[in-house]
């Protein structure tokens, strides 16, 4: 069966065995061919590795959706089944022998990030629509949010910040499946963390949607302008998720200050070859550029020559503060993979009381391998390789705005914008 129909029936009524995905996925996402040699701690997983693991989980999903969640249908079936099959894709990479309070036990930590960011990629080799692409990757990213949120009696902010990001009802039938796909003593204790986390993202309004952040400020921003009530609404979400404010309304008063008059940063976040100039000179051609490529040049000679890195940085942050002190536009140009690179700048942002916009590339690998090669400024494949290793997906709550691209500058995601009514695939 071609990979296009295999996908298709998985939104009606297929329930195949993990050889029969691993069959159809892995030649398109090659660490699943790793499962079988892939071990987990006995305690935890006394089922053995993790293709059988998953294997396990799989048939416990399609228990679920022929009885209890048999009101998931469609493309919400097909991204369900598909983020079983994908929940612990990172394990190849990341199981290793670890001391957890003075035993050895096999653990893989950081798998569910680095999962989200490996299938970044790798998910638009296959003909899936984006809402399915973009759930599939946060059920993988968030599925033990749920019982981390129950299990240490988070905040109701952090239950609005998941809301936002997965779909919650979706990630909480994953995760009960990926808990009865198991042989581990203390099952029940852990189902019932995961009705806890139920009973509270009812509570909270976010069971199965994000925070209804919109309609309560309605009254007041639909008589502003566009400008102002993007502004409000983005930093609504991210307040309030941060737990700086605790009703939508209160951002009202936060923002007051600097609503009128504030400066806008667009961070780019995309491997090189991914048509950053091209997309910014689209749509952003009046804002200042930050480039670190041209400061490279200027520095050494040459974009490519990765030396005077801290002076470049240096000069690149006092462009931005420029901008920022002036209250305008700016685009900052660079791949910016990691977290950690991108908050510097968020941050710097922020304290100057500026409108983020992050804008995240996202194509086929082989797409991005090849558009490399046409650029006047190519990188060596190798300097690719590299940078999809490093690569972290940008959480939600990174910016005030997100806005996700895919080939030829389309736009495939929009969030934090308040005139948008599809802030997510709920």
């Amino acid at each position: 069966m071609k990979i296009t129909t295999w996908l298709e029936h998985l939104a009606v009524d297929a329930m195949p065995t993990i050889d029969e995905c691993v069959e159809q996925l892995g030649p398109h996402i090659d660490y699943l061919n790793r499962f079988k040699d892939t071990p987990q701690d006995h305690k935890w997983h006394a089922e053995g590795d993790v293709h059988i693991h998953t294997g396990m989980v799989l048939d416990e999903l399609y228990l679920l959706l022929s009885n209890q969640a048999s009101h998931i249908q469609g493309w919400q079936r097909q991204a369900l089944i598909l983020g079983v099959i994908l929940h612990d894709i990172a394990k190849p990479i990341r199981t290793r022998e670890v001391d957890i309070q003075g035993k050895i036990r096999i653990a893989a930590p950081q798998h569910e990030d680095i999962g989200r960011s490996y299938l970044a990629f790798k998910l638009h080799h296959l003909e899936l629509s984006f809402e399915v692409v973009w759930t599939v990757l946060n059920l993988v990213g968030e599925h033990h949010m749920p019982k981390r949120l129950a299990i240490k009696n988070m905040s109701v902010s952090d239950y609005w910040r998941l809301a936002r990001q997965v779909n919650t009802e979706l990630v909480y039938w994953l995760e009960v499946a990926d808990m009865r796909g198991r042989t581990c003593p203390d099952l029940a204790q852990q189902l019932l963390y995961l009705e806890e986390f139920k009973l509270f993202a009812e509570d909270y309004g976010v069971w199965g949607k994000p925070l209804d952040v919109r309609s309560k400020l309605a009254p007041e921003l639909n008589q502003l302008s566009p400008h102002i009530q993007d502004y409000v609404y983005a930093h609504a979400l991210y307040q309030l998720e941060n737990g700086k404010i605790t009703q939508p309304e209160e951002a009202l008063g936060t923002t007051y200050q600097h609503r009128e008059d504030h400066p806008h940063v667009v961070v780019m976040c995309a491997p090189s070859g991914s048509g950053k100039s091209t997309w910014i000179n689209q749509n952003y051609p009046d804002y200042e550029l930050v480039s670190l490529d041209v400061l490279r040049e200027e520095f050494n000679g040459d974009r490519s020559i990765q030396k005077n890195i801290g002076q470049i940085l240096q000069a690149a942050k006092e462009l931005l503060r420029v901008s920022l002190r002036k209250k305008q536009g700016v685009v900052w140009d660079a791949t910016n993979l990691r977290s950690d690179f991108r908050a510097l700048i968020i941050d710097l942002a922020r304290d100057y009381h500026a409108l983020v916009t992050l804008v995240v590339m996202l194509q086929p690998e082989k797409t991005i391998y090849k558009n490399n090669l046409a650029r006047q400024y190519s990188v060596p494949d190798s300097v690719l390789d590299k940078q999809f290793d490093d690569y972290q997906l940008p959480a939600l709550n990174e910016a005030h705005q997100y806005w996700v691209v895919g080939e030829k500058g389309k736009t495939l995601f929009r969030n934090g914008y308040y005139r948008e009514s599809g802030d997510g695939f709920c």
